[in-house]
């Protein structure tokens, strides 16, 4: 067993992941799983720029995470960070705070090396699962990007977008700098052709429409998921491996588009940090459910972040 550190900073999260792996027998053991929503995204699409207070959260959370780190005696620690570090100009500034933090300098990943690390975090346990058929179709709905992934044991074709819950909600829902409460017809109208601009654009390098089995990541989905079973919390492991059928779905997400802020706030199994920006992720996952006809999701809570740890491993 190695015992391995990973860190995933998204657009609108930070994760960390302490666990013991054995790679011999593919199994991955969890000491500590956490999130902490930064949104480190925070204006980058209009600004190009990662803003001071976003830093500043990030780092806060990079300070808690080194002491949990250190208190496990992780081995080996890799830090990936993904779209809107990827995007911002002043994202050395960026690095610089994670290395003095934490002592490994992030590394800014391509949207395929994201999508490859997702594929294998997400598929790695579904290996002895006879009842899913394959190909696999893996869709990791960030803040900033979606991955798309095609594989059976190993990736065939990838493509990351720029379609994310943070970026659709800035682009599409925000007015004189607050979410449209609820969204209007036009915005939402606007925001689905994104999305299948976005969708047009996957399905050139990817045969979304080739799988057999929909394997759903990241906090819009599993957000849906607890939604659709009615959890009175927040459950992680009713969860992983659920099936929300296209039917329910649509139903959650012409619910999301069409609520306040306060009913969404009011859903027990809502993180706060997913109140506004989870109708545009519902309606990424419904538009991507659509377009390649699957009949339901299987929802992972494994995905990139364990990806990541078996790359250390």
């Amino acid at each position: 067993m190695t015992r391995v550190a990973a860190v995933d900073c998204g657009t609108n999260s930070i994760r960390l992941l302490v666990a013991d792996a054995d790679p011999r027998t593919g199994e991955l053991v969890d000491l500590d799983r956490r999130m902490t929503i930064v949104r480190l995204g925070q204006g980058v699409d209009r600004t190009g720029l990662l803003a001071p207070e976003a830093l500043e959260r990030t780092f806060a959370a990079c300070r808690e995470y080194a002491a949990v780190i250190k208190e496990h005696g992780a081995e080996r620690l890799r830090f990936v960070a993904t779209s809107a570090s990827r995007d911002a100009k002043n994202r050395d500034e960026f690095v610089r705070g994670v290395l003095d933090i934490l002592g490994v300098e992030p590394e800014v990943i391509s949207g395929d090396q994201e999508a490859e690390f997702s594929f294998t975090g997400a598929t790695r346990e579904l290996a002895g699962a006879d009842h899913l058929d394959r190909p696999y179709l893996v869709v990791d709905i960030g803040g900033g990007s979606t991955e798309f992934v095609v594989g059976e044991e190993h990736v065939r074709a990838a493509r990351s977008v720029d379609v994310g819950c943070v970026r659709m909600t800035e682009r599409h829902l925000v007015r004189e700098g607050a979410v449209t409460d609820p969204p209007t017809e036009e915005q939402i109208a606007a925001m689905r052709a994104d999305i299948e601009r976005a969708l047009d654009l996957a399905e050139e390098t990817v045969p979304l429409r080739e799988a057999r089995t929909l394997v759903g990541l990241a906090g819009s989905v599993t957000t849906v998921s607890a939604i659709a079973q009615e959890l009175p919390e927040y459950d992680s492991a009713r969860i992983h491996h659920s099936r929300v059928s296209l039917e329910r779905v649509r139903e959650i997400t012409d619910w999301l588009l069409h609520s306040t802020h306060a009913e969404r706030a009011a859903v027990p199994s809502m993180h706060p940090g997913r109140v506004d920006v989870i109708a545009a992720g519902a309606l990424v996952l419904l538009s991507i459910m659509e377009r390649t006809g699957a009949g339901e999701v299987v929802v992972s809570e494994h995905d990139i972040l364990d990806g990541i740890a078996w790359s250390v491993a």
